[in-house]
C-alpha cells in the first residue's frame, strides 16, 4: 500500500532509505535543516579549494555497488572511483614510516621486512578476516537487529569465540612489533572503540582495509551524496533544505506529522535519520524509548577536531592519506575511552585529496584535512582548537622534514560544538555508537520505535553501526521494516 513518508535528515542513511521507499512506490519527502544535503558528508569550498567536511575514506566498495545495484545502477553511472596506490602511509618518527600498498601481497612483504615471520601470520590473519567479512558484510549486517536469533547461523556458530575475544589480544598474540600492532588496530580505534573492547569478529575491518583497498571518488566523498540525490530524484523523491524539525507529533500513540517552521507536515510514516537521541527529544517525554541515563551510559565512538587547510604550495613526503602515530597510541586511546580529556600528545590523521584529485585545490597548491580523534562531550573553545592546530602542524613539519606554516593561506576548524550545532549530535559525537559487544546488532537502539506506531529511525546510532557503508545498509533495513508494517 502506498504511503506518504516524511524523512528527517539527508545523510547517507536517509537518502538510501528514501531511494528504497520511493522505488517501492511510496511518496517520499526528505527534510534537511542545513542549506545543503548530505548530513555529515557536506563540503567546504573556499578560495578555489574543496574539502569533504565529513568522511574522507571510501572503504568497502562492494557495499556501494550492492546499493546502486538494487536500482539496476552502478557507482560508475554517477561518479569515477580512483584506487589509491599506496593506500596510505603511517609515520612513527622522522624518516620513519610504513607505506601500506594497494594490494595484500605487497603488504605481506612489508610486514615480513619489519618483523620476520609476520608475513605468513598476516596472510593467515587476513584469511580469517575475509571469512568474517563475508559473514558480516554480505549477510549479518543486512539483518534488522530485531532479535538475538539473527546472529545465530551455521557460520557464526563456528565463530562464537570471536564474539567474546577481542581484537587487541588477537593481534598482539600474533605480532610483536609495535608498528605492525598499531597499523592493525587503527581501523577499529578511529572508527569504533578501543581495540581491547572490540570483539575479535570485527577483524573484518582489517580485510576492508588491506583486502579491498582504499578508494577516492573523483571530486570527493560528496560525489556519492550527489549520486544518491540524483538517484532519489529520478525515483520521485522530494528534497527540502533549510527545514528545521521542531517536533514529531503523536496522536493516540501514532506518529502523524512533523512540525517545520510552525507548519505541520502530515505523513503515514515518520523516519528520522537525524541523531537518534536528538530525534527522541522531538517527542513528548512519554513517547521516548530511551532515557537520558541510557544514552549517558553508552560507549560512543570518537568525536573529532578537524582542520581544513589551504596551502600555497605542494606538500612533500606525504600520501593522499597519512597517519601520524609518533606518540603513545594507548595513552591517546585512554583519553578517548577511559578518562575522557584532551590528549596531551594526540595521534592525528592528514588527508591531501589534491594529491589525487586536481579539482580539490588550485594548480600548484594543496588542500589538507587534519583530524584528531577526541572523546565526545569535551570542552571546545577557539583557544583549544588553535593550541592543537599549532601542536600538530609543528609535529607535521618535523616528521615530514619541511616548512609549511608560512605557506598556510587559511585554516578552518570543526569540532564538538559544530557537531552539536550542525547535526544535533549527542555530545558532539562524530561516528555514532562504538562497536562493543554490548552494542552489537539487536543490542543497539532499534530501527522501529517501541512506543510510537509508524515512527522509525536510521543511521549510525542504530543498526548496523558507524561508518558510511553501514549507514547505506541502515537505510535499506529500515525501508524493509516499513514495508513489512501493515499499519
Amino acid at each position: 500500500m502506498k504511503k506518504k513518508i516524511n524523512i528527517i535528515g539527508s545523510g547517507f542513511s536517509s537518502l538510501a532509505a528514501a531511494c528504497y521507499l520511493a522505488k517501492d512506490g511510496h511518496e517520499v519527502t526528505v527534510f534537511e535543516k542545513n542549506p545543503t544535503i548530505g548530513g555529515r558528508a557536506r563540503q567546504l569550498k573556499k578560495d578555489g579549494f574543496t574539502f569533504d567536511i565529513g568522511p574522507t575514506w571510501y572503504w568497502m566498495p562492494d557495499v556501494f555497488e550492492r546499493f546502486f545495484g538494487d536500482f539496476n545502477k552502478k557507482p560508475s553511472d554517477y561518479y569515477k572511483l580512483i584506487k589509491l596506490s599506496p593506500a596510505y602511509q603511517v609515520y612513527f618518527g622522522v624518516n620513519e614510516f610504513v607505506t601500506i600498498a594497494d594490494n595484500l601481497p605487497e603488504i605481506v612483504t612489508t610486514f615480513e621486512k619489519i618483523e620476520k615471520g609476520s608475513g605468513q601470520k598476516l596472510s593467515a590473519f587476513m584469511k580469517e578476516a575475509q571469512d568474517n567479512y563475508n559473514i558480516a558484510i554480505k549477510d549479518l549486517v543486512y539483518r534488522p537487529g530485531v532479535s538475538p536469533l539473527e546472529l545465530v547461523t551455521f557460520e557464526t556458530a563456528t565463530k562464537v569465540n570471536q564474539f567474546f575475544g577481542n581484537i587487541s589480544k588477537d593481534i598482539r598474540r600474533k605480532f610483536k612489533n609495535t608498528k605492525l600492532v598499531q597499523i592493525l588496530e587503527f581501523p577499529v580505534l578511529f572508527l569504533g572503540a578501543k581495540p581491547s573492547d572490540t570483539p575479535s569478529f570485527y577483524s573484518f575491518m582489517n580485510f576492508a582495509d588491506f583486502g579491498l583497498g582504499t578508494w577516492h571518488p573523483k571530486n570527493g566523498m560528496y560525489s556519492v551524496i550527489l549520486a544518491m540525490e540524483q538517484l532519489a530524484i529520478e525515483l520521485g523523491v522530494t528534497i527540502k533544505t533549510n527545514a528545521t524539525i521542531e517536533k514529531i507529533k503523536v496522536e493516540n500513540g501514532t506518529a502523524v506529522s512533523i512540525k517545520i517552521n510552525g507548519k505541520d507536515e502530515h505523513a503515514d510514516v515518520i523516519l528520522s535519520g537525524a541523531d537518534y537521541h536528538h530525534s527522541e527529544t522531538l517527542l513528548d517525554q512519554k513517547y521516548r524509548a530511551y532515557s537520558e541515563k541510557y544514552w549517558d551510559k553508552r560507549t560512543f565512538a570518537p568525536s573529532s577536531l578537524l582542520f581544513y587547510v589551504g596551502f600555497d604550495k605542494k606538500i612533500e613526503n606525504v600520501e593522499h592519506h597519512s597517519l601520524f602515530f609518533d606518540v603513545d597510541f594507548d595513552v591517546h586511546a585512554s583519553a578517548i575511552y577511559d578518562n575522557p580529556k584532551w590528549p596531551e600528545n594526540p595521534l592525528f590523521y592528514a588527508s591531501f585529496p589534491s594529491k589525487t584529485d586536481e579539482n580539490s585545490a588550485p594548480k600548484g597548491q594543496e588542500a589538507g584535512i587534519f583530524l584528531i580523534p577526541l572523546a565526545p562531550g569535551l570542552e571546545d573553545t577557539p583557544a583549544l582548537r588553535e593550541e592543537y592546530f599549532n601542536k600538530i602542524i609543528t609535529r607535521f613539519e618535523k616528521l615530514t622534514q619541511q616548512s609549511v606554516q608560512k605557506n598556510i593561506i587559511f585554516h578552518e576548524s570543526f569540532c564538538v560544538n559544530d557537531f552539536i550545532k550542525d547535526y544535533n549530535s549527542y555530545k558532539g559525537n562524530a561516528y555514532g555508537l562504538a562497536n562493543t559487544l554490548l552494542q552489537t546488532a539487536f543490542l543497539r537502539p532499534k530501527l522501529k520505535s517501541s512506543k510510537v506506531k509508524n515512527l522509525y529511525f536510521t543511521g549510525q546510532l542504530t543498526v548496523p553501526g558507524p561508518g558510511v557503508p553501514p549507514s547505506l545498509i541502515s537505510g535499506k533495513l529500515v525501508s524493509e521494516l516499513i514495508n513489512k508494517n501493515k499499519n
